[in-house]
């Protein structure tokens, strides 16, 4: 089944709901950055959360969430857009730690609590909106929950998952977040909160075949879907971007390079793609910076 994500309504336009299911996406980070399952956890939420965030911006708006938690698996960073396209990492994808209490990935024990997350919005303004909150639980979906009501002040509940097969693939992975507007009776929020608590988990409903449109039809009857949207992992990175980056080092960092090296390897933080140049490239880089100085 192809991922993708939803927005809709619900409650007479008195809900808004983003749904996803990600799991051929986080398989695809999982192994670009050979990762091992409490690691991909994290990130695999993360990145949920911010394409479901994405797809609440439009055109060429984008976002990077910033996870600092303190915690052995270091800073997770993701990037999404309003495209449905998600890139990101973790600083330490070879963190694992034992399960925790109840036999779960542990994953706040990986992130740490003791630190915030960041959301930086580029809006095509000329600053970007910022927004953090500290960090309560570093499950992320509580973090996410807290981050909606104290920095963008909606009401909101976010649930995020993803199960590891005992190979390290993924087997489910996915997510949805339910924003509460203006107009919602006390009854209607406690009916939500009531159907939230019977709900079963994330990757259980995934695994088990439902989609984005049916796991929120088991919390609202009348879901109305406005827009359907495939979600992929992308990234920005390519040969001319490393030949550019390589160039802003300067003609003594790359002649340094040449003599002690004879090569340069650059790896992306984001997709792991290795871009190698041997010496001959090296020497055209520099000769570049000669001409253009």
């Amino acid at each position: 089944m192809q991922d993708y994500l939803i927005r809709a309504t619900a409650l007479k336009g008195k809900v808004r709901a983003f749904a996803a299911r990600t799991t051929s996406v986080v398989n695809e980070l999982s192994s670009r950055h050979k990762m091992t399952p409490t690691a991909t956890a994290a990130l695999g939420r993360t990145s949920t959360a911010a394409l479901m965030m994405g797809a609440m911006l439009k055109g060429e708006e984008k976002l990077t969430i910033q996870v600092k938690g303190g915690g052995p698996i270091g800073q997770i960073v993701v990037d999404a857009n309003a495209r449905g396209e998600v890139r990101g990492y973790v600083d330490h994808p070879e963190v694992d730690l034992p399960l925790n209490d109840v036999g779960k990935l542990d994953v706040a024990g990986a992130v740490g609590t003791d630190g915030f997350i960041y959301v930086i919005k580029d809006l095509g303004l000329k600053e970007p909106y910022r927004g953090s909150v500290p960090i309560v639980s570093g499950e992320i979906a509580e973090d996410f929950t807290y981050y909606f009501a104290k920095s963008e002040q909606t009401p909101s509940a976010v649930a995020l998952g993803v199960l590891v097969d005992i190979d390290y693939s993924v087997k489910a992975a996915g997510g949805f977040i339910i924003q509460l507007l203006p107009g919602l009776a006390d009854e209607e929020i406690e009916d939500i909160e009531r159907q939230l608590s019977k709900l079963p988990s994330v990757t259980s409903m995934i695994d088990r075949g439902e989609t984005p449109e049916t796991m929120l039809k088991h919390i609202f009857s009348d879901v109305q879907v406005l827009e359907k949207m495939d979600v992929v992992f992308r990234c920005k990175c390519s040969r001319e971007r490393v030949e550019q980056t390589l160039i802003s080092l300067g003609q003594e960092e790359l002649e340094s390079m040449l003599a002690e090296e004879g090569k340069a390897e650059v790896v992306c933080h984001f997709c792991n793609e290795a871009y190698s140049f041997n010496a001959s490239q090296l020497e055209r880089l520099i000769s570049k910076i000669k001409e253009s100085g």
